[in-house]
């Protein structure tokens, strides 16, 4: 009789331990577009030709989507690669990385 009455209170116990409601925390995310980071979408055309080369040679496979540039001349250079994969690339006018 004592094991019945035993496993009975370890049931309740377990049912209320489960019964109690928990706290969820909600975690709101905002998304902010970089705007006012002081870039101009340019031509491809523009883009001075260190700055290409200096592209095609670090990443091969890469493809420039859009070209943007700033009052210091640097470029911001947005490409994809072969497998899907999608980046941005910041490089000064003589072609050299530089890091944003």
């Amino acid at each position: 009789m004592k094991k019945l009455i035993l496993a009975s209170v370890f049931t309740f116990v377990g049912f209320t331990a489960f019964a109690q409601p928990s706290e969820t925390a909600v975690e709101e995310t905002v998304i902010v577009s970089a705007t006012q980071d002081g870039f101009s979408e340019i031509e491809m055309s523009e883009l001075p030709e260190a700055v290409a080369t200096a592209v095609s040679t670090s990443y091969p496979s890469a493809t420039i989507d859009k070209v943007y540039v700033n009052d210091q001349k640097q470029y911001k250079i947005d490409v994809s690669l072969e497998g899907g994969t999608t980046g941005t690339l910041y490089a000064d006018e003589s072609g050299n990385w530089i890091e944003m």
